[in-house]
Parts: structure tokens; C-alpha cells; sequence
């Protein structure tokens, strides 16, 4: 097989991420949550495998027909905020006008960064919050914290995402690559876990949850505080 055939492919495969999406997007209206993050889990597990295989096909120059920075950032729209931040809203877990200002700061505030020039770093990890809403909605959906801790995150997160915060990128970002891998592929395992259990409150996938979710998004900002060795 040629190389453009395998760039062509490999854009196909990014493109799987809007069919994901859709089906994301009717289990929502259809208030059907586990199979929602599902169907979100598998986007985002395509996501993680077609940034590599773009890299090492070299689509850009094989295939540049189609532009493969743009498709992704179109369905890691849909995948990563617009879907989530619609789950929160209709879910219940931010009631009432909360959930009104969640939704618009999701929304808004993802819109201008996925449009930022600045948004990656040297070391290819992101400059802010990278507008990961869909990691962020399912651990929400399994800890069901109280609205006023829920809104306080996306808040913050929303902030975040335009102050010079570090967050890494698990498979470009180099530095502690040997534990930030293993940690995305368990958050990946964990979130379609606690999705298969329907969100079951016993179930130990909110804590492999959790405790993913908190070094994905403090990795980064560690980095910054702890100078590398050899610098």
C-alpha cells in the first residue's frame, strides 16, 4: 500500500470521530448517559490513536487534499464541549441558571481557544486548559458532586485555559511520557468502565477516575514548577 493511500486512510479514520459524534449526540437526546460517554470514549480513543499514525504517514504532505488539523479540531468540538456541555445541562447536575452559565462559558470560551495560535507549547504540551469538557462531564457524571463544587470547576477550568498554565499532552508530551501514557490509557479504560456500569456508585472505576484525572491535569503545571534535571 502507498503512502498517500495510507495518509488517505488515516484522515478516514479521524473523520470516524463525527460519526462518533452523532451517536453521542442522539443517546444524549435520548437521555441515554452511559451509552452517550460511550460512544464519547471511543472518540476519544480514535483521537488518541490518528495524531501518531498522522505523524508517521506524514498526511499533511501525502494526502494534503485534506487539511487534518482542521477535521480534528472540528470533531474534538463536538466530542470535547459541544456534547458535554449539553449533558451537563440537560443531566441535572448544574440545575437552573447554573447550568445556563455553564453551558455559555463551555461553549464560548472553548470557541476562542481551539482558534488560539498559542495553544501548544515547545515540549507540544497545551498552553491552558485544552478543553478536555468531555473528561471533565464524566467524572462529574460518576461523583455527582454538589452544583456549587461542579460549577466551581468548570469555572476555574474555563479560566485556565487562557493563563499560562501547562497541560500536558499524554502520548507528544516527552518529559514523564513513561507514566502520563499508562495514565491515559487507564483514564480511557476507567471512563468506559464506570460508562458499561451505568455510572454505579460502588463501582472502583470512579476512583481510577479520579485519581487519572487529577495527574492528567496537574502534570503539567508540576512540570512548570519542577525544573528538569539536565536544564
Amino acid at each position: 500500500m502507498s503512502l498517500r493511500m495510507k495518509a488517505l486512510l488515516v484522515h478516514l479514520l479521524t473523520a470516524t470521530g463525527a460519526v462518533f459524534a452523532m451517536l453521542a449526540m442522539l443517546a444524549a437526546i435520548q437521555e441515554k448517559w452511559s451509552l452517550m460517554f460511550l460512544w464519547l470514549v471511543v472518540a476519544f480513543a480514535v483521537d488518541g490513536i490518528d495524531g501518531p499514525l498522522a505523524r508517521k504517514y506524514d498526511v499533511k504532505n501525502n494526502f494534503p487534499l485534506f487539511d487534518g488539523v482542521l477535521l480534528d479540531l472540528i470533531i474534538d468540538y463536538l466530542t470535547y464541549v459541544f456534547i458535554p456541555a449539553f449533558a451537563l445541562f440537560e443531566f441535572g447536575l448544574l440545575p437552573g441558571w447554573t447550568g445556563w452559565v455553564a453551558i455559555i462559558i463551555i461553549t464560548f470560551a472553548s470557541a476562542l481557544y481551539f482558534a488560539d495560535t498559542r495553544m501548544k507549547t515547545k515540549d507540544n504540551s497545551f498552553s491552558g486548559f485544552p478543553g478536555c469538557w468531555n473528561m471533565l462531564a464524566l467524572v462529574l457524571f460518576a461523583i455527582e458532586p454538589n452544583f456549587w463544587v461542579s460549577l466551581t470547576i468548570v469555572t476555574l477550568l474555563a479560566v485556565s485555559m487562557f493563563l499560562p498554565l501547562k497541560f500536558i499532552h499524554p502520548v507528544r508530551t516527552e518529559r514523564w511520557r513513561w507514566i502520563s501514557l499508562p495514565m491515559i490509557v487507564a483514564w480511557t479504560f476507567f471512563a468506559g468502565w464506570a460508562a458499561w456500569v451505568d455510572f454505579h456508585p460502588e463501582s472502583w472505576a470512579h476512583w481510577g477516575l479520579v485519581v487519572t484525572s487529577v495527574y492528567l491535569t496537574l502534570a503539567g503545571i508540576a512540570q512548570q514548577l519542577i525544573p528538569e534535571r539536565n536544564a
